[in-house]
């Protein structure tokens, strides 16, 4: 029986990345060569098994993978793009709508120190804007993004890769799933903010192709 070819969906980063033998952060094994061409073959959250050429495979923090294109774009239509930033510029618009609107009820009297405490529990909004470039915390998957206006891809990550998300999906799911919701954000209108938070919480958890840069935590 003759075994699948190798086909190499992702390219590990240019500073190389930590491996593990299970879905677990307590069990390292050898790192992985800078830019080595790896095939996705599974994910749990965060975390994704990548297959090398020589069949030995181990798992690693997915996000920080680089996606490589399946095919160049047909004749005629636009060359594909990282993710539509404004799904995550419209979920951090409405956070922080949400925090100021607690504030001003806590001003006004209408809620007090306890109530605004456990209203506020957990909100988490970062947003750095320096001319056309923006830098955007994206809490749902502990990770900072940047934006140049028209892309978004990972700056860096600020936890290491969990498995509450994702669990189970096939990576072709997740790949076909991710390109629709990028087209479809893509191809509609900028809408609301709360239409946009809507699209950015119904996103993948793997999500784009990713920066190879860890910086560090930025909380």
């Amino acid at each position: 029986m003759t075994a699948p070819a190798f086909l190499p969906s992702h390219i590990v980063p240019a500073d190389g990345m930590a491996t593990w033998s299970a879905p677990d952060a307590t069990r390292p094994t050898v790192p992985l060569d800078p830019l080595l061409p790896v095939q996705v073959v599974e994910r749990r959250g965060d975390w994704a098994l990548a297959l090398c050429s020589n069949g030995w495979s181990a798992w690693v923090d997915g996000r920080l993978l680089l996606s490589i294109p399946h095919r160049p774009p047909a004749a005629g239509q636009p060359p594909a793009r990282t993710a539509d930033p404004r799904p995550l510029l419209g979920a951090v618009e409405s956070e922080l709508g949400r925090y100021r609107r607690l504030v001003e009820e806590l001003l006004a009297g209408r809620l007090d120190g306890e109530s605004f405490g456990e209203q506020s529990r957990g909100m988490r909004v970062g947003v750095v804007v320096d001319g056309g470039a923006v830098w955007l915390y994206d809490a749902r998957h502990e990770r900072w993004c940047y934006c140049d206006g028209v892309s978004l891809e990972t700056y860096a990550v600020t936890a290491g890769p969990s498995a509450r998300s994702g669990e189970g999906e096939t990576p072709d799911a997740q790949d076909s799933r991710g390109s629709r919701d990028s087209r479809d954000s893509a191809e509609s209108p900028g809408g609301s903010p709360a239409e946009a938070y809507q699209a950015y919480e119904a996103a993948p958890a793997d999500g784009p192709p990713h920066s190879p840069t860890r910086l560090g935590d930025f909380r």
